[in-house]
């Protein structure tokens, strides 16, 4: 589906960005129907959801593909997409560029950690060098083909080597053609904030808010005020459908029935509008309504 508006035209909002992570074409779906202008592609919510497994590198480019294309033929949202390490070296990442693009991506982001790579807010985290990330950085810039694909680079360094490190990267990557910064997983206000006075408004930032991470929560609206630009939410929808189905199928086990459930449920009509059953209903019936009278039956 087209999209009505370009990233970039968003980012120039006043306000920041709010992007609620997706892992199908249901999740986004949904993020659409609240009202929301743009969604995550979340790499760790498709290794949660696909193979029921943490996120330590193990979903594959053309997972994380199939994924986007079922996810833009359902929903017109711009897609901010997680591209992990770009599954490989330079090449590899312009592959990933090409692949997610034609896919239905509007923004790749491309981060510096070792192939495979772990969770943002996981310890253990290793990283390449900063020169192999800058190739990286300028494979993607060159392999898109509209420059209104933004190409992300998120730093993971705060961990590895302290914040003014995470700072240097960061800015070698912007100076090397990345559209948004992301440094990921600063641990206080205080790291939050000389990420945003260090590059103030010359380049789009991007801030994550984990649930349990490391990094505070904060409103969409305290992290614009901070200076960011886009905020992604990746996991929340992901946690509060495990606390809830925990919370259902216990209850189900102890008492063999959803009854008392029900209020808390979307039922079977209504999850059916919301998935677009009487619009399909409809153009089967028009689609089959071919016959003998009908002008253009052979």
């Amino acid at each position: 589906m087209p999209n009505p508006q370009t990233l970039r035209d968003l980012l120039t909002h006043a306000a920041p960005l709010v992007a609620p992570g997706c892992f199908d074409a249901l999740s986004a779906l949904l993020i659409e129907r609240a009202g929301f202008t743009c969604a995550y592609v979340s790499g760790a919510n498709i290794a949660y959801t696909k193979l029921g497994r943490p996120d330590l590198g193990l979903v594959s480019m053309t997972e994380v593909a199939e994924t986007i294309s079922a996810i833009s033929d359902r929903v017109s949202l711009p897609l901010v997409v997680d591209a992990d390490t770009g599954f490989g070296n330079a090449l590899n990442v312009q592959r990933t560029v090409r692949l997610f693009e034609r896919a239905g991506a509007n923004a790749i982001q491309i981060e510096d950690q070792v192939t495979p790579k772990k969770c943002g807010h996981l310890k253990g985290k290793a990283l390449i060098g900063e020169a192999e990330m800058i190739g990286k950085v300028k494979a993607a810039v060159d392999a898109r083909q509209t420059q209104q694909t933004l190409i992300v680079a998120r730093t993971d360094a705060i961990a590895v080597e302290g914040i003014s490190c995470a700072l240097d990267r960061a800015a070698a990557y912007a100076q090397a053609g990345a559209d948004l910064l992301f440094v990921e997983a600063p641990q206080n206000l205080g790291q939050m904030q000389q990420i945003t006075s260090r590059f103030g408004a010359s380049v789009p930032l991007m801030a994550n808010m984990v649930e349990g991470g490391s990094t505070p929560l904060k409103s969409a609206a305290e992290l614009g005020e901070m200076g960011f630009s886009l905020v992604i939410f990746p996991g929340t929808l992901m946690r509060a459908y495990a606390f809830m189905a925990g919370e259902l199928l216990a209850h189900l086990k102890d008492q063999g029935s959803t009854a008392d459930w029900a209020a808390r449920m979307v039922d079977f009509t209504g999850l059916n509008n919301i998935i677009g059953l009487p619009d399909m209903m409809e153009a089967e019936a028009r689609y089959s309504a071919s016959g003998p009278d009908d002008p253009h039956s052979n």
